[in-house]
């Protein structure tokens, strides 16, 4: 596997952030280590190739770290493994406490035990949805630039898929700052055969961490629009530089009606592999019609390790989750301060949460293809591109940052000399 090389500019910095951060938050875990995913069948780098064109490129782009599972989960695995005789489990006794209490305590979301159901994957999760709750005539509405299985998704369902784009918003300068919902073109767009509205909480690919006012917005949109709200919130325990996330059902009694939250430990423990999703639907109606439809073909059932590895996580994650939030906000910062003196001409936005960049990369004057031909060719850089996110990602990438900061270095290094030989 490759090693990134470090500069002395990089050595320099990272020495001064290592002894800083260390000193003040007497950090247990390492987070500069390279990961050797060697043998371990990881997506992310065995399939550069399929999707890219080619092999040699660091791996940026598909929502897992380059941080390895943190040990608290890995023991408890091994474990269960110890006892070797794997046939049919019950549920513990205490898995969806612990996973109810985790939200009290981070969100402040009194969540019933008996409101929860495990799903086989969020996106799992949104397919069985719309089949248990839509029509073949009805349809979803996304807000784009979204993750791409919000559109995929339904259209692989047979379902007609409504565009509601986010609005950019702008500095003075005519940068872009964020993203905001369009309430009035929800409502020029939205027909009586709209069903389903699918959130992202926090939004992905931007980052933001929707406000109280906005989410309540929408839930009372909902309701007086007939609309379910399946709320995506997978990462939402990683808000950043001291935003806060609110789960979209936490919001009023019209949000807690109208809406279906998802939600697992994966992308904040890197243990996506392991599928450890479950719902969340406060309606005694909905709830029945959904949870009836999930548990008539056992969907509804979690495998083994599942509970293991989430109750591991959420009983003894805490402090590595601070720390890497920590380390994580730091390689935000690096990248945006890197790109502000070395190539200005690509804007990052500072995600409230998650570890996914959004790069506006619209002031290089590219097409699409010659966008794609910087990163992957010349910078030798795996992102995913923005129009992957809908056409309203045209000229941005989305950039995963959770990784050594060594690796994030060498990544920027190629970006700046690659856009340098483009614009001399």
């Amino acid at each position: 596997m490759q090693r990134y090389k470090k500069t002395e500019y990089q050595r320099q910095k990272q020495e001064t952030f290592r002894i800083f951060a260390r000193k003040l938050l007497d950090m247990q875990y390492d987070f500069d280590k390279v990961p050797d995913r060697t043998g371990s069948g990881d997506i992310k780098h065995m399939d550069l190739l399929r999707d890219f064109g080619r092999s040699d490129l660091i791996p940026m782009w598909i929502a897992d770290m380059e941080w390895e599972t943190p040990s608290f989960i890995t023991e408890a695995l091994k474990k269960r493994m110890e006892h070797s005789l794997f046939g049919y489990t019950k549920t513990p006794p205490n898995y969806w406490k612990v996973i109810s209490k985790w939200i009290y305590d981070h969100h402040q979301w009194k969540v019933r035990e008996d409101w929860i159901c495990y799903i086989p994957g969020i996106v799992k999760g949104i397919c069985m949805a719309i089949y248990a709750l839509t029509k073949e005539h009805e349809k979803v509405i996304v807000q784009p630039p979204i993750y791409h299985p919000f559109y995929l998704t339904p259209r692989g369902c047979g379902r007609t898929v409504v565009w509601n784009p986010l609005k950019e918003i702008m500095d003075q300068d005519g940068h872009l700052v964020g993203y905001d919902m369009d309430f009035d073109n929800l409502e020029q767009v939205y027909d009586k055969d709209c069903r389903l509205l699918i959130l992202a909480n926090p939004h992905n690919p931007i980052g933001i961490t929707w406000s109280k006012e906005t989410l309540q917005r929408l839930a009372h949109f909902a309701v007086t629009h007939n609309l379910i709200v399946l709320s995506d919130e997978i990462h939402c325990d990683m808000a950043l530089f001291g935003n806060k996330h609110i789960p979209f059902g936490s919001v009023n009694e019209e949000a807690a009606n109208c809406s279906i939250t998802f939600s697992a430990p994966s992308k904040t423990f890197n243990i996506a592999g392991i599928v450890s999703s479950w719902a969340v639907v406060p309606n005694d109606h909905l709830r029945k019609k959904f949870y009836g439809w999930m548990a008539a073909g056992e969907l509804n059932e979690e495998h083994l390790f599942a509970p293991i590895a989430t109750m591991a996580a959420f009983e003894h994650g805490e402090p590595w989750r601070k720390e890497m939030l920590e380390y994580l906000e730091g390689n935000i910062n690096f990248l945006i301060d890197y790109c502000r003196e070395y190539i200005p001409q690509i804007n990052p936005l500072r995600p409230q949460a998650s570890y996914l960049v959004w790069l506006d990369c619209r002031a290089l004057g590219l097409t699409h293809s010659q966008l794609l031909d910087l990163f992957i060719n010349k910078a030798r850089l795996a992102l995913n591109d923005g129009e992957m996110f809908g056409t309203e990602g045209h000229g941005c990438m989305r950039m995963n940052v959770a990784c050594p900061r060594s690796m994030l270095t060498q990544a920027l290094e190629q970006l700046r000399d690659a856009v340098q030989g483009i614009i001399r």
